[in-house]
């Protein structure tokens, strides 16, 4: 019997028929030496259903992803690609079955334009010459049907990290689609335009286009998921409905524990003010006439959307925005325009929020990284020479506090997880005497594992008697670390909330706050 007799039957017997799935992969392994990155996992893709993949740093997501994009080969196991069985021998042979996919590391030529990346591998040529004028008009094309404000002739390397995203999404769409592979594709853009990626992938869902989405994110999973399927130490744990199973079990699906509360009690203990900005203005105005406070013992959360000046304030303050006007004063010092190596020497540290791109040294090694910050100082150093023996001890110290997986120190950086590399971020801040800490998104692109032991970090550094700034689009990471709250809006401090006045509602209200006529 074909299927579509099969599907006809059960619609007459009241029954809906499942659509035979796209992918269909089954006992899927890949070992790496000494590692098993994926242990015969199972798992299916139907079309048009968004399938979200959840779990861990380290879970086996991305390998999963690479093997069905054909970056990988796995060890064991079977693919079914529209019923039929396919060996997947490289990135080109998956496009051109359809299937396309969205790293979270980016894979663009930084010298060449906007169209040419577009097309790398799959020019399209005229009497044996590449043919410009086809190339234009094929990306101007995917660009106008995507909506992103992209110029094609633009050369990559001036674009924002953002529009960096969006190209890489555009290649995607360079040929006809049937599954499309996203692997936190969010992270680096605004809110404007995750909702148009959002929208995006409501349109390829209506084509029948099947998506495998990588996110941490649980308001995303309730947005755009259909189903969920959670792996944990590189093994299948289930398959669960998007829509109606809570996040207390998803972590617990994730983790194989129940996290009681996601977020640790801190007992704040306010003292001397530490970090006191008064009246900034920076140069480019993303921050007009600000003035914060930050005291010992406090956590202090900057709320707003992305560019309304959170970041920016703190930027300022280290010394990596220009100041036009106003004063920033640290430990009753006057310390307005210093360079970030002065304001480190003075017991300021920022954590950024792209660790790739600002905080971390990619392919050098955890140890290089964490001690990067120190070389000049003890135990690093004895006088103008680095203390190998001493940078050692020191670092692997640090990564056992944070719990460093796998303990490998002489690893690079580029070869850990996200959690994991965030870790390392982290480790930086504590190799020499720090007063003001100011974490700028710190539990990007991480899970929920990793959050905790974060927010756990930055609750003891508080109950140290650290001054804490913590700058977060993640509005519940604000709500409950913080015992005082600035909320920005267009460059300007719209609010300041203390203690029980810090709630959802009060924080939102100042998000959308028009200024009066």
């Amino acid at each position: 019997m074909v299927a579509s007799d099969m599907t006809a039957d059960a619609a007459r017997g009241g029954r809906t028929a499942p659509a035979a799935p796209l992918l269909d992969v089954q006992g899927l392994s890949k070992r790496y030496p000494g590692v098993l990155a994926l242990d015969h996992v199972d798992f299916s893709l139907q079309p048009g259903e968004v399938h979200i993949l959840f779990g861990e740093n380290g879970a086996g997501k991305s390998t999963m992803i690479s093997i069905l994009a054909g970056a990988n080969r796995p060890s064991d196991g079977v693919i079914h690609f529209r019923g039929e069985t396919v060996e997947l021998d490289s990135v080109h042979h998956a496009r051109e079955l359809g299937i396309s996919a969205v790293f979270q590391e980016f894979s663009l030529v930084p010298q060449m334009t906007v169209e040419e990346n577009l097309f790398l591998g799959a020019e399209h040529t005229r009497f044996g010459l590449l043919d410009k004028g086809d190339l234009h008009r094929r990306a101007e094309a995917i660009l106008k049907r995507l909506g992103f404000p992209l110029r094609p002739g633009d050369r990559v390397q001036h674009l924002t990290r953002a529009e960096q995203q969006m190209v890489e999404i555009a290649k995607a769409f360079r040929s006809e689609l049937s599954v499309l592979i996203l692997d936190e594709p969010t992270a680096s853009l605004t809110e404007r335009e995750t909702a148009q990626l959002f929208g995006l992938i409501e349109q390829v869902k209506a084509e029948g286009v099947g998506v495998i989405y990588i996110t941490h994110r649980m308001s995303e999973i309730r947005r755009i998921g259909d189903r969920i399927t959670v792996l944990r130490d590189g093994r299948y744990i289930d398959t669960v409905d998007a829509k109606t199973t809570d996040e207390d079990e998803l972590v617990r699906l994730m983790t194989g524990r129940v996290i009681d509360e996601l977020f640790p009690k801190v007992n704040y203990a306010p003292g001397a003010s530490l970090l006191t900005v008064e009246r900034l203005t920076t140069q480019s105005r993303n921050v007009v006439d600000a003035s914060i406070e930050v005291k010992a013992g406090e956590i202090v959360g900057l709320a707003g959307l992305v560019g309304a000046g959170k970041s920016e304030v703190a930027r300022a303050c280290f010394g990596l925005e220009p100041v036009a006007s106003g004063q920033v004063t640290l430990n009753n010092e006057d310390v307005t325009g210093l360079s970030a190596k002065r304001m480190l020497d003075k017991g300021f540290f920022y954590l950024p929020p792209d660790r790739r791109e600002e905080g971390l040294v990619m392919m050098r090694s955890v140890r290089e990284n964490v001690s990067l910050p120190s070389l000049d100082r003890p135990p690093f150093a004895v006088g103008p020479l680095l203390d190998r023996g001493g940078e050692r001890r020191a670092t692997a110290e640090l990564m056992e506090r944070l719990n460093l997986q796998p303990p490998r120190l002489e690893r690079a950086v580029d070869h850990f997880s996200g959690g994991n590399q965030q870790k390392v971020l982290l480790a930086k801040s504590l190799t020499r005497e720090v007063q003001v800490f100011a974490f700028d998104e710190p539990t990007v692109g991480v899970d929920v594992g990793t959050r905790v032991a974060i927010y756990e970090f930055i609750r003891d550094l508080c109950e140290a008697g650290a001054g804490i700034l913590l700058i977060s689009s993640d509005l519940p990471e604000v709500l409950h670390l913080s015992n005082r709250v600035y909320v920005f809006y267009r460059g300007e401090v719209k609010a300041e909330l203390v203690g029980e006045e810090i709630t959802e509602e009060a924080v939102l209200r100042h998000f959308f706050e028009r200024d009066a006529a």
